[in-house]
C-alpha cells in the first residue's frame, strides 16, 4: 500500500536529513584536543562540543609618551674677585707693624722712632712706597706689598725693632787728625753744630759738637764718632766743597755748590740753601728759590738724572697740577707749584722739589735735556 505524505511533510523530512548530514560531518573539536568537562557527556553518549568562550578584547594599554629631554644649558661658574687680604693696616700694633716701620726706615719712607703702632706716618709711608713701586697706594700692607718690602731691605735686630742704641767701635775721638776730622768738622757745620773754623783736630769742640748731634738723633752720647753716628751724619749732609775744607765763604748772592754739581750738566739742588742751580761745566747759569718734601714724604738725596719731561702733567697720585715736571727720581720731579707761589715755605711737597717763579722754571725747562744730570744734597 503505497502512502502519499503531504508535499510539505516531505520537504520537512528532507531539510532534517541534511542538516543531520551536515552535522555529521562537522569535525569535534574535543576529540581533537579538547575533551570538555568530566562528567558532561552529550547526549545520546557523546559529548558535545563546549562552547568556546568568547574572549572579551584586552584594552589596549594607553602608552604615555617619553618626554624627549632637554639639552641642559650649562651655567657658568659664578666669578669670584678674590679678595685682597691685608696682612697689616692703620690700627694694628705689635712686633709685625715693628719689623715694618723699620724696613721702611731702611727706605727712608719711615722717619723718627719705631712704635708698634700703625698710625698715619706708617700709613703715609706705605702709601708712598707702594706708589714708587707701582703696586696699588691703599696705605695697606698686602702680600705683595710685604713680597717687594722684604725683597729690598734686610730684617731688623731686636735692639733696631726697639730703639736701643748701643755704641758701636770708636772710629774717630779727641786726639784724632787729618783730612777724616777735617770732613767731620765740615759737615757738622753743614747742620749748625759746628761754628769753629776746619782745622782736622778732633779736640773740645769737635767733642761737644758731636754730642750734640748725637743727642739730638737718640744714638748714644759719647763724643765718639762710631759707624751709626757717621752713617746717620753722610744721610743728612753731602760732601763738603774744596772751599768748605779750607774756610773759603762763597761769595754774597752766589749759591755754594757741591763738588758733585761742578761737571757737566747739572740741576743742583741744595736743602740748607734752599736753592736751585742750572751748572753748565761748573758755571752757574741761573738759581731760583725750591721747596722740598716733609719729614713724612722727604725729597730724597742723591745723584739722578731726568728721566721725562712733562710740560703741563697731572699727579696721578694726588690729583694735583705739575706744570713745568722733570722727573729724576721715581715720582719725584722738579715742577712749578702754585702752592709755594702762595703760602712760600709755610708748606711743603709730597717730596717734589718746587718751585714758585713761573719765568724761571719755564726757562729751565727749556733748557734741561732728558739725561742731564740732578744733585740733590743737604747742604
Amino acid at each position: 500500500m503505497t502512502l502519499l505524505l503531504p508535499l510539505r511533510r516531505v520537504a520537512a523530512v528532507a531539510t532534517a536529513g541534511a542538516l543531520l548530514a551536515l552535522s555529521a560531518c562537522a569535525p569535534d573539536l574535543r576529540a581533537v584536543g579538547d575533551p570538555g568537562p568530566a562528567g558532561s557527556p552529550a547526549p545520546g553518549g557523546t559529548a558535545s562540543p563546549a562552547p568556546s568562550p568568547v574572549a572579551s578584547p584586552s584594552p589596549s594599554p594607553t602608552l604615555t609618551p617619553t618626554p624627549t629631554p632637554t639639552p641642559s644649558t650649562p651655567t657658568a661658574p659664578p666669578v669670584v674677585t678674590p679678595t685682597v687680604t691685608a696682612l697689616y693696616s692703620e690700627g694694628d700694633d705689635g712686633d709685625g707693624v715693628r719689623e715694618l716701620q723699620h724696613r721702611l726706615a731702611q727706605l727712608e719712607w719711615f722717619e723718627g722712632k719705631i712704635t708698634g703702632d700703625y698710625e698715619t706716618a706708617t700709613r703715609l709711608a706705605v702709601e708712598g712706597f707702594q706708589g714708587k713701586r707701582t703696586l696699588p697706594a691703599t696705605g695697606e700692607v698686602d702680600q705683595a706689598t710685604w713680597d717687594v718690602l722684604v725683597k729690598m731691605t734686610r730684617e731688623p735686630t731686636h735692639d733696631e725693632m726697639y730703639n736701643i742704641m748701643r755704641p758701636g767701635p770708636t772710629l774717630l775721638a779727641e786726639g784724632a787728625t787729618g783730612d777724616s776730622v777735617k770732613d767731620l768738622q765740615a759737615r757738622l757745620k753743614q747742620i749748625a753744630w759746628y761754628e769753629a773754623k776746619i782745622d782736622g783736630i778732633y779736640g773740645a769742640k769737635t767733642v761737644e759738637a758731636v754730642r750734640g748731634f748725637q743727642a739730638k738723633r737718640e744714638i748714644p752720647v759719647t763724643g765718639e764718632v762710631d759707624q751709626r753716628t757717621l752713617d746717620r751724619l753722610k744721610a743728612m749732609t753731602r760732601r763738603p766743597t774744596t772751599d768748605e775744607l779750607n774756610n773759603v765763604a762763597p761769595k754774597p748772592g752766589t749759591m755754594s755748590l757741591d763738588d758733585r754739581c761742578l761737571s757737566g750738566r747739572v740741576v743742583c739742588i741744595s736743602k740748607a740753601q734752599r736753592k736751585l742751580a742750572w751748572v753748565v761745566d761748573g758755571e752757574i747759569q741761573m738759581t731760583m728759590d725750591v721747596r722740598f718734601g716733609s719729614e713724612l714724604t722727604p725729597t730724597r738725596n742723591g745723584v739722578f738724572s731726568v728721566y721725562w719731561k712733562s710740560r703741563n702733567h697731572v699727579s696721578k697720585l694726588y690729583g694735583s697740577a705739575m706744570p713745568w715736571a722733570m722727573f729724576f727720581s721715581g715720582g719725584q720731579a722738579v715742577h712749578y707749584s702754585a702752592d709755594f707761589a702762595a703760602r712760600g715755605y709755610n708748606g711743603s711737597s709730597h717730596g717734589c722739589v718746587n718751585v714758585r717763579s713761573k719765568e724761571r722754571i719755564d726757562a729751565l725747562y727749556s733748557q734741561v735735556r732728558e739725561g742731564d744730570t740732578v744733585v740733590v744734597y743737604s747742604g
